[in-house]
């Protein structure tokens, strides 16, 4: 059994609950790209892929992640998972995706190239469907990190083969996003994607945005803790230079250099100054 995930916390997450369930034990293997954000033309050729790559590390330019940005390639990920395919016919593969456009984008770029596995595929799409938090309430996640490891015995239950009309609708959706290239694609329910402007973002990081001087990292933070449609904090900061740029957002120090070397507050926003009078003898 090989499952994917989408996000990095989530391989640490699949090996829990392994540990919990062992008929679930296997190689947890990650996607890494977010095909929700950037670029998709030509991805099947080299110069595609090294055009999103590029884009990748220009976004990330000053961020923490150094070098790291745009060094993973997820084709040798699917390569190694369709050798292992081909090795052993009784090896299945499940794709786990929970209900958020990083997730089904991800699993739109599998398609295409899992097409000779059908009957082998499995998916598990935790959309609209209710888990017990951590206070036993029910909620609906977006997330599979947001679910509790033993709530995921419950989820397997779920798991079904990817269907041979899926293995053919699919992979048209996907040609179409490439087709589309927009800079942000939204899930709109189900598995519909639908692309949106790359200011798409931009009105919650200057909700996040004050008169007062504040360092951009915290601005970052606070518009990813509050923000209800997530996306990834190299992109938020990215349209945060954009707006510096485009002269929405004042800022000191140098926005080309670390993270945390300039500070941002509201285009012109006067600071408040206070005036003492003396009081009016009675």
């Amino acid at each position: 059994m090989i499952h994917i995930v989408f996000n990095e916390s989530e391989v640490a997450l699949m090996q829990e609950v392994m540990v919990l369930d062992e008929t679930m034990s296997g190689e947890v293997l990650l996607i890494r790209d977010d095909f929700a954000v950037g670029p998709l033309e030509q991805l099947d050729t080299e110069e595609g892929w090294q055009a999103r790559l590029s884009w990748w590390k220009e976004i990330s330019l000053g961020s923490p992640y150094g070098d790291n940005t745009g060094s993973f390639d997820d084709r040798l990920t699917v390569a190694a998972i369709k050798e292992k395919l081909t090795a052993d016919p009784e090896e299945e593969l499940w794709i786990w995706m929970g209900q958020n456009q990083h997730d089904v984008t991800g699993y739109y770029w599998l398609m295409p190239q899992l097409k000779d596995f059908q009957g082998r595929v499995m998916i598990l799409y935790l959309n609209n469907l209710p888990f017990i938090n951590e206070k036993g309430h029910i909620f609906y996640p977006s997330w599979l990190s947001e679910i509790q490891p033993r709530e995921f015995t419950k989820a397997r239950k779920l798991a079904r083969p990817v269907t041979l009309s899926e293995f053919e609708i699919d992979p048209d959706e996907w040609r179409k996003l490439v087709e589309e290239n927009a800079v942000v694609r939204m899930l709109e329910g189900g598995k519909k994607i639908a692309g949106k402007e790359a200011g798409f973002y931009d009105s919650e990081i200057l909700k996040n945005i004050t008169g007062e001087w504040q360092k951009a990292t915290r601005v970052l933070s606070n518009t990813l803790n509050r923000m209800k449609i997530k996306t990834g904090d190299i992109f938020i900061m990215w349209r945060m230079k954009q707006l510096i740029a485009d002269g929405k957002i004042e800022t000191t120090g140098d926005p080309s250099k670390s993270w945390k070397d300039f500070d941002v507050k509201i285009a012109g926003a006067k600071e408040e100054k206070v005036s003492i009078t003396d009081e009016a003898v009675q």
